[in-house]
């Protein structure tokens, strides 16, 4: 028997203790925070066996290995879980943590669910800014952060905290939102405007799913694709929601932008190498791949890199 996502948000009491508790849900309460355990509580509801699948191979394609067997694998900021439990899968000993106390339950949930509770998979909370956590869990041979980050309200600060949690020769997998300016700065009033509370989001909910939906419409139309494929095929995207995907990003908040070529160089001078790169010719997430070499300095460009629209 699975738990809904009502018991799973009860289940936050067992996690509600200590600095994640009081930071998260204050600053939720203030408005200066999304409540992005409670979206991803929620994801669990549609979570099936296909979008497993999708995760995993998403990890596959970008790490460039099939399997993660007798690896290490750090979870940053672990949402839903979702990843960590691709991870755990494909044969890493895992530690997930997240700030949001509702996403650890979440994490856990998916743990208890998909992963038998084995013992080689660790949940916690912590937060990628505390660096006096950060420095009790040791290094590890994957670390992955995909869209965490730049929702930490010091996101170059985080950047600079996880490099230390990468083992020699390993690799950092991480995800950070693409800066586009005068558009990126508009986004950042709407997410403020969200989470401001219930009439707020009472007028950007219907507004931009309307946007969203008949920008995509239009869209597909002009590029002569069929609409519905947006919406069915959606989980082929790293098995995510379409809808719950939409409510991170309208509500994602604190919120931060950088530059690839920012990102390039801020881990290239800490003695990463870039692997492999995916960028975005507009908003949305830039994906990164580094590895961590034995010399300062970066030497070579990508083994791969796409553009995606």
């Amino acid at each position: 028997m699975t738990k809904s996502s009502q018991e799973v948000a009860e289940s936050t009491a067992v996690v509600s203790e200590g600095h994640a508790q009081s930071g998260s849900s204050d600053e939720i309460r203030r408005g200066e925070r999304f409540a992005f355990g409670e979206n991803w509580s929620r994801f669990l509801e549609v979570l099936d066996e296909d979008r497993i699948r999708e995760a995993q191979r998403s990890l596959q394609d970008m790490l460039g290995m099939q399997r993660l067997d007798g690896l290490s694998f750090l979870d940053v900021g672990s949402g839903s879980g979702l990843f960590s439990l691709a991870a755990w899968r494909l044969g890493a000993r895992v530690r997930s943590f997240d700030y949001d106390p509702r996403s650890v339950a979440t994490t856990r949930e998916m743990r208890r669910r998909y992963g038998r509770d084995d013992e080689s998979w660790v949940v916690e909370e912590g937060s990628v800014l505390d660096r006096a956590y950060l420095g009790g869990l040791g290094q590890f041979d994957i670390v992955y952060s995909w869209g965490v980050l730049h929702h930490t309200g010091s996101m170059w600060e985080a950047m600079a905290n996880v490099a230390p949690l990468v083992a020699h020769c390993g690799r950092l997998f991480i995800a950070l939102y693409n800066d586009q300016d005068l558009v990126s700065r508009f986004w950042g009033r709407v997410k403020r405007l969200y989470c401001s509370g219930w009439p707020g989001r009472m007028v950007v909910v219907p507004v931009f799913f309307a946007f969203f939906a008949g920008a995509g419409l239009v869209g597909d139309l002009l590029r002569h694709r069929n609409p519905v494929l947006r919406y069915s095929e959606y989980r082929r995207k790293r098995g995510m929601s379409l809808t719950h995907d939409w409510i991170d990003w309208l509500g994602g908040y604190p919120y931060e932008t950088a530059k690839p070529g920012d990102v390039f160089d801020f881990f290239c001078g800490r003695g990463f190498t870039l692997r492999k790169l995916v960028t975005r010719a507009s908003l949305g997430c830039n994906e990164f791949v580094f590895a961590r070499e034995s010399k300062p300095g970066c030497g070579g460009s990508p083994t791969a890199g796409r553009i995606v629209s």
